[in-house]
């Protein structure tokens, strides 16, 4: 009977899912054990040591699932990104006149001057422009600016080749780049949103950084081979380039492929819409994603305007009485020149606004040339009428459509907390007209 008490355990403890211990009482010590130590190995210490130093604290419950396929293609991708970068260097080296007898410090000087400076103009000019869509299209802007970069890197090597033209080519160059830089840093912000499940965003960037430095190093290391290889050898340096551009795509679009987010926006949305109505099944956040188209756009057969101005969308007291017809909700939609606006009050809720985005999608599909699905098919039949007839019966619609819907969403394990829909910030306060 002592022995059993002498050999009773008196608490035990983890860290993370990696190590398990004992505390054992073994007559008047307290004697600490760990639970699988006949398991181990001699290179687990190594491999615990890597994952201390590469990985998030308490990797993996600390990331999200899609975590490891995602660093391990973007791994291979900013290797093959760093061999193309030092082709891209030696090319910028030799046209600014590196080797060249001829070329003066001060012509160097000003090339690379003219080259930074536009590069900042197109810095700030893109974020401008496109810097609230990076966070609702974040893989598609993700490809696009690793394609941009691979063209500017192309640009670059051109470039010594065409000595009169290599200030203007190095310049066009740099303000690739330049948006290269925002579009790559902003998403790649983004996903690491997405990547932290205990809100530890900044310890997977750290650690993201570290993983980059070590592949950075390496291709450091392969460059001072590369090097005296590709030295005045065109060919070889054009086959290399293209070589490690398709590898740097074809592990950007793998990459991007593998994150499963379980954010709403538009197209995700779109998708999981569309198979609801064709079969009232929601799809889960890994079939959606694996769907969602991750190349830009370049126009849509019905464009959809989130958060819109009601100018945009009333033009007289008959517009606005329409517009509330059948209408209960706190956002208006409309339909002016084959495009699908939404105005949203001030006091809407985030299931409000996945409400509002969903029946501006099936508008939206209605007003396409291709067949609805089958729930649409009703709908569709107030599309030869008056626009605000099919908006009117739109909300009906909508009423017996998205509670199931909704709940749907929830049970699929989607986020209905928060989304990223791309809503402007226009948000309007209006008074029912009475009858």
């Amino acid at each position: 009977m002592m022995e059993r008490v002498d050999e009773a355990v008196l608490a035990t403890e983890r860290y993370g899912s990696q190590e398990t211990w004992k505390y054992r009482l073994k007559g008047d010590v307290i004697k600490r054990e760990r639970q699988d130590e006949g398991s181990l190995r001699r290179g687990g210490s190594i491999t615990g040591a890597f994952k201390s130093i590469f990985l998030p604290q308490g990797y993996p419950e600390s990331v999200s699932e899609d975590y490891v396929q995602y660093q391990i293609w973007d791994t291979l991708q900013a290797f093959s990104s760093s061999l193309s970068g030092t082709l891209a260097t030696q090319a910028s080296l030799k046209g600014v006149g590196v080797g060249n007898q001829e070329a003066t410090v001060a012509a160097a000087t000003i090339t690379w001057l003219l080259r930074d400076g536009t590069g900042m103009l197109g810095r700030i000019l893109f974020a401008w422009l496109k810097g609230s869509k990076l966070d609702s299209e974040a893989k598609k802007w993700r490809l696009f600016a690793d394609i941009l970069n691979d063209i500017a890197m192309f640009i670059e090597i051109l470039a010594p080749y065409y000595p009169p033209m290599f200030t203007l080519i190095a310049c066009i160059a740099g303000v690739f780049k330049s948006i290269v830089g925002v579009a790559g840093g902003a998403t790649r912000a983004a996903l690491t949103v997405h990547q932290a499940r205990r809100n530890n965003m900044a310890d997977i960037s750290a650690k993201d950084g570290s993983q980059e430095t070590l592949v950075n190093l390496a291709g450091l290391l392969v460059s001072l081979v590369l090097i005296p290889l590709v030295t005045d050898n065109p060919k070889l340096t054009f086959a290399l380039f293209f070589l490690f551009t398709t590898l740097h795509l074809f592990a950007n679009y793998k990459a991007v492929r593998s994150v499963v987010m379980e954010t709403l926006n538009e197209a995700r949305l779109s998708i999981v819409l569309h198979q609801y109505l064709s079969d009232e099944r929601v799809l889960s956040p890994r079939e959606a994603n694996q769907r969602e188209p991750v190349f830009l756009e370049l126009r849509r057969e019905v464009p959809i305007k989130l958060g819109v101005s009601l100018r945009e969308l009333v033009k007289s007291p008959q517009d606005l009485q329409l517009a509330l017809k059948n209408h209960h909700k706190p956002f208006l939609i409309g339909v002016r020149q084959g495009c699908v606006s939404v105005c949203l009050s001030s006091d809407a809720s985030v299931p409000e606004e996945i409400e509002a985005a969903c029946q501006a999608v099936c508008l939206a599909t209605v007003l396409k040339a291709s067949p609805p699905p089958q729930q649409l098919k009703q709908l569709s039949v107030s599309k030869s009428q008056d626009p605000w007839v099919l908006v009117s019966e739109s909300y009906k619609f909508m009423d017996q459509m998205f509670p199931p819907f909704l709940q749907g969403l929830k049970e699929a394990r989607w986020l209905t907390d928060r989304t990223l829909l791309d809503w402007n910030e226009w948000r309007v306060d209006w008074r029912k007209k009475m009858s």
